[in-house]
């Protein structure tokens, strides 16, 4: 059955959205959350467990310290307050993939509480504020074989792989962003791309959507324009894209907006998000916290951070990412068009270690954003993932900078570089690509031009030194690039003038 959508417009005409975003940030400790098991991506299906993390009976956990760190770094620099005291709780329910029957989390005492991050949207601000971060551990995975959804529905058997079972998370809540209006899609994707690059800067999570390390649950609700009421919420689960995220949040505003301008209400349910229809499924009927019968972890002592702990991780972060960019900005003298080609194009780091290297600014942005740009898109290839480092880009400018090679001949430097064949020098020197400048050789090569061009030798004979190009075009042609411009010039005019 196809959902009726209401046409964009409309829905903003009638209503006003209310978003609320639920990121779950898998962190890069060693270890699971209350066990030794290895907390790693892949492996043999459930190689990595043992008692602890399997519910087996008598096995007793242990809190993962450094999980401790990693969710209060995160809780600091989303401007939150740090618990002086907080609890673990069991949040009960059942899935194949919870081996516990239960998920061990924080309830009424996270970690981390009453924060904010300030998003921006075409120059435009948005607070949003977080209502909390907690520590809880990740469930397994579920494997429906057969069937051509990968959903349990026609599948004919389903597999459990507990590697990710005890896996520690961080879970980071917003309250309900309200007033985004038209924004309200924009504003979702603006979020948790920059609690991504705030995520990354810490360094706590490797935070890629593509493997599960960061996945965000979208909350939409509509109420009638004007009223600042909260409607009744879906949320749809592990959206792992920015322009999913986008996309959810805009099929679920005209969704809801269909049904309840035909007079029906919303179900208050999870949804699946499909990714090459961009449309949601129901799920299940949302359950509320007091169906999950909370109550606090018997086999886990409270967590009691000291001030001098917290205070001591507070000088350990790093420069928030978005006021680094502006900052960075300024000094690299880029427009606004130019910063945001270089964030879209995923190549802010590598310019920024570009120009650490050595290299210009406005250089190591026309590599990047020009020839290893235009190869990633051909070869269907992350920029990062090359094979060419920010030291080889401000190598080849160097090359350049010292009139060893031109851009044309630094195409191919890149060749080699892609195809793995040295440092930027060694592949000048073994393809032979350094521009000559010698005398004698340049000579016999303009004097070979001037034969072959007599009416353009007697235009500039005649005064009309602009056509001196001609000459060189025809020299560098002869030379395959390599002949040193400058240097060509100057014996044309020599010879003729």
């Amino acid at each position: 059955m196809t959902d009726t959508l209401m046409p964009y417009d409309d829905v903003l005409a009638a209503f006003d959205p209310a978003l609320g975003l639920e990121v779950h940030v898998e962190l890069n400790t060693a270890s699971k959350m209350f066990c030794g098991c290895p907390a790693v991506f892949g492996g043999d299906p459930n190689s990595g467990t043992c008692p602890t993390c399997l519910g087996l009976p008598g096995a007793m956990p242990v809190v993962n310290g450094k999980a401790v760190e990693s969710a209060i770094r995160i809780g600091l620099a989303l401007n939150c307050d740090i618990a002086e005291w907080c609890r673990f709780a069991r949040k009960n329910y059942f899935y194949p993939d919870m081996p516990k029957n239960f998920q061990t989390s924080q309830y009424d005492e996270p970690i981390a509480f009453d924060g904010w991050m300030d998003v921006e949207v075409d120059g435009e601000t948005f607070r949003v504020e977080i209502e909390r971060a907690h520590m809880e551990e990740d469930t397994g995975k579920s494997l429906h074989v057969g069937g051509s959804t990968g959903r349990i529905h026609g599948a004919d058997y389903s597999l459990v792989d507990y590697n990710r079972a005890g896996i520690p998370l961080i879970e980071i809540v917003t309250r309900p962003i309200m007033g985004a209006g038209e924004r309200a899609p924009e504003v979702a994707k603006a979020y948790v791309a920059q609690l991504r690059e705030l995520i990354l800067a810490l360094g706590v999570s490797e935070a890629r959507m593509d493997q599960g390390n960061l996945r965000a649950d979208v909350n939409l609700s509509l109420a009638p324009k004007g009223t600042g009421a909260l409607g009744t919420r879906t949320e749809t689960k592990n959206v792992n894209s920015f322009r999913s995220v986008e996309r959810a949040v805009r099929f679920e505003m005209q969704r809801h907006a269909a049904i309840l301008s035909g007079g029906g209400s919303i179900l208050q349910e999870t949804r699946h998000w499909h990714e090459d229809t961009g449309v949601t499924t129901s799920g299940r009927v949302k359950s509320d916290a007091d169906d999950y019968r909370y109550f606090p972890e018997p086999d886990l002592v409270p967590v009691a951070p000291s001030r001098e702990w917290v205070d001591e991780l507070r000088g350990t972060l790093p420069e928030n990412p978005t006021q680094k960019r502006a900052r960075l900005q300024a000094e690299w003298g880029f427009s606004d068009l130019e910063m945001r080609d270089t964030l879209g194009a995923g190549a802010f780091g590598l310019v920024e270690e570009t120009i650490a290297a050595g290299a210009t600014p406005q250089a190591a942005r026309k590599w990047w954003l020009s020839e290893l740009a235009r190869r990633a898109n051909d070869t269907g290839t992350d920029i990062a993932a090359l094979g060419v480092t920010p030291i080889d880009v401000a190598a080849v400018q160097q090359l350049i900078d010292a009139g060893s090679i031109n851009d044309k001949l630094a195409r191919q430097v890149f060749e080699g570089l892609y195809a793995g064949e040295g440092t930027p020098e060694q592949i000048v020197e073994a393809r032979g690509l350094a521009i000559v400048s010698d005398d004698g050789a340049l000579g016999a090569a303009v004097d070979k031009a001037i034969a072959d061009n007599p009416d353009v030798a007697d235009k500039i004979r005649d005064g009309k030194v602009a056509a001196a190009g001609a000459l060189i075009g025809s020299v560098m042609k002869e030379m395959r690039g390599q002949a040193d411009a400058g240097r060509v010039r100057e014996l044309i005019l020599e010879k003729l003038t």
